[in-house]
This record gives C-alpha cells, sequence and structure tokens, in this order.
C-alpha cells in the first residue's frame, strides 16, 4: 500500500471523529471485534477471516476513554511516522508514545504490551497492515535460494551472502522483487535444519527458495512468503517436527491465525502443502529410535487440533489420531540419526518427487 493511502485512511478516521465532536455527539471509533467468536473459517478461500461484529469505543465513557486516548495517539504517531517516512520499532513507538498527562498522574501506556495491542486496533480499524503504518516488529528468519531482491537502494542476491544467508526483517513493505528462479518455497521450522540444508546447498541443487522460521513464523516471515507466492506463482512446502505444535506452525503459514484473522489474506498462504515430519515418517523410514515420547499436553494439543475444521482431511485425521494411539512425536533433527546429510539427499528429495504432501 502506498504511503498516501495509509495517511489518507488515518486522515478519514480523525475527520469521522471531528465530525461527531461538531454535531455535539460523543466521538467514537468503530473497531471489529477480534475475539474468537468474531473468527470466521472461509472454506472457499482457504483462510481464516474476521466476521461482520464491531465494537465501537466511545470517548465520553469511563471503560472506553483511556483506550479511546491511546488510540487517537497510536494513529496520530503513526501519521507522522509516514509523513516523515520513517520507521519505527514496536519499543520504541511505546518509549514515544508513554508520558504523564499534564495535569494529572495518568500515565498514557504503562507496558509495551497497550501499545502493542492498540496498534493491532488501529490496524483492524483502518483495514491496513501495522507494517504499512511503518511499524516494524523484530526480525525473525532467514533465506537462502536464486532471488534478487532490492531493499532500499541496495540490490540483494540471496545465492550470495555466505553461511548465514539473508537476515528477514521485521517489516518486509518496502522490499522489491526483482527476479526469482525457483521451482517452489521450502520452509523449514528450525535454525538447525536450515542451516544443514543451506550447507548442504539444497537450494541449488534442487532449485528452491530456503526460508528458516526460527520456530513459529513471524509477520515478515510469513507477509514475505505470501508475497513471493504471490508474485511469482510457485508453491510452499512446509517443514517442521512431527508434533501438534509443529503442524501448528505450517497451519498459520497456510491459512493465517486466530489472533491475525483479520490481516489472513496478507499473511496467509493457501497454495501451503504440508510436507513433513509425519507420524508415519517415523515407521517409513524407520526412525524408532529416535523418538520422543509425547506427554499429556501434546496429546491434549493433538485432540485440539482434530477440531479445526482445516485439519479435518483423512491423511491428517490418520497422522494425528497415530500421534495419540502411538503417544509419540519427533523432531526434524531426528533424521540426522540415519546419517546427517540425509534429509538433504534421501528425505526431503524423495518426498518431493513422490509429492507425499498433507493438504
Amino acid at each position: 500500500m502506498e504511503r498516501k493511502e495509509a495517511q489518507r485512511r488515518i486522515t478519514e478516521l480523525s475527520d469521522e471523529i471531528l465530525a461527531n465532536v461538531s454535531k455535539g455527539e460523543n466521538p467514537f471509533i468503530k473497531i471489529p471485534v477480534r475475539g474468537s467468536s468474531n473468527v470466521i473459517w472461509d472454506q472457499d478461500k482457504g483462510l481464516l477471516s474476521l466476521g461482520d461484529k464491531e465494537s465501537k469505543r466511545f470517548f465520553i465513557n469511563v471503560a472506553h476513554a483511556r483506550k479511546f486516548m491511546q488510540t487517537l495517539l497510536v494513529a496520530s504517531f503513526s501519521k507522522q511516522l509516514l509523513s516523515e517516512d520513517v520507521h519505527a520499532s514496536l519499543r520504541e513507538s511505546f518509549y514515544s508514545l508513554k508520558h504523564t498527562i499534564k495535569g494529572s498522574k495518568e500515565n498514557t501506556f504503562e507496558e509495551q504490551g497497550e501499545s502493542d495491542a492498540t496498534f493491532v486496533d488501529l490496524e483492524v480499524a483502518l483495514d491496513i497492515l501495522r507494517d504499512e503504518l511503518h511499524i516494524n516488529a523484530d526480525r525473525r528468519g532467514v533465506a537462502a535460494g536464486h532471488v534478487i531482491i532490492e531493499d532500499r537502494g541496495d540490490e540483494i542476491n540471496w545465492s550470495k551472502l555466505g553461511s548465514g544467508g539473508w537476515a528477514i526483517p521485521g517489516n518486509v513493505e518496502d522490499i522489491k522483487f526483482k527476479d526469482l528462479n525457483a521451482d517452489y518455497m521450502l520452509v523449514v521450522e528450525k535454525n538447525a535444519t536450515f542451516d544443514r540444508l543451506h550447507e548442504d546447498k539444497f537450494w541449488n541443487k534442487h532449485n528452491c527458495v530456503l526460508i528458516g522460521t526460527q520456530g513459529q513464523a513471524a509477520r515478515g516471515i510469513r507477509r514475505l512468503i505470501h508475497q513471493l507466492n504471490k508474485k511469482f506463482k510457485i508453491p510452499v512446502y512446509a517443514f517442521t517436527d512431527s508434533d501438534p505444535y509443529g503442524w501448528y506452525i505450517y497451519s498459520v503459514i497456510k491459512i493465517g491465525s486466530m489472533n491475525l484473522a483479520h490481516v489472513s489474506s496478507k499473511l496467509g498462504t493457501p497454495d501451503t502443502k504440508f510436507l513433513g515430519l509425519t507420524i508415519s515418517d517415523i515407521y517409513t523410514y524407520e526412525l524408532e529410535n529416535a523418538i520422543i515420547r509425547a506427554k499429556d499436553v501434546d496429546i491434549k494439543r493433538a485432540h485440539d487440533l482434530l477440531k479445526y475444521p482445516w485439519f479435518k482431511h483423512k491423511e491428517w485425521e490418520k497422522e494425528i489420531k497415530l500421534m495419540i494411539k502411538k503417544r509419540v512425536k519427533a523432531e526434524q533433527e531426528a533424521l540426522a540419526q540415519k546419517h546427517l546429510k540425509f534429509v538433504s539427499e534421501t528425505y526431503l528429495p524423495e518426498k518431493i518427487e513422490n509429492k507425499e504432501f498433507l493438504p
């Protein structure tokens, strides 16, 4: 989104408030409800989204006044960032906005969690990504492959960055994709797995883009995956641990999350398929000596996954029920028990060639 459009939306919000004041009415801000009661599974789009429920945040309301003030402070700060064409981290934003209100002992914000949540409120109210308001999250994740981008005037080739790869920034909105030569994207959960595949030059031998998420994929990573998939139309394969948490990491990349259902259309990538690790793989590849015994909390989480409509596929139900029955799980690194390069030379090539994906 262009900066001018983001600025226009903030101005429109303020104009509506001023219009209420000029009419002698109680000014308010309309904010879609982000609770689970308003999250909808859109099967046709393959994404989570918000429903139609809205709440109003009034100025003249004891329960709302503080949040109303905080929302306007965040909106004003965001417009300033856009006007000056500078970015701020969430932490910087908190300290920039935190002060004691003149003539009182009341602080605008007490903890960063308050300002973080208010930025999300503004994001929902304006139907705009927080990143497009020039608010940056912490950087996390790494990428490698035959991809050329332009980032703030610098041309960067992901295939020529040594052992470290390209560190994915917290905000990828200003990145321009110049060229990509790859057949698919491989998104891996663990740093150790990324390092193994990167050292083995898996991305070069198999012509793919390799992305490491460092656990649950941060917003910047999910946005990057979405943008690459949308622009270059290449499939996305997710490779995580064989447990309910790894499988959930996959689902968030694919369909979005409950907490950020309002931006699933910009963060989710429905084309994503699950490559592994599955419970069946433990027995197919004779990894029984590398399994981890599932705890009660793992079993409970597995039962929770079975309730989600996006996991209601016979292939997924088979794997989840097998985990519950066997009470086992496994990490990606378990494949190293065969030999260190087994994951790059045997497991992944076989799975991809045979198209052994879960939906």
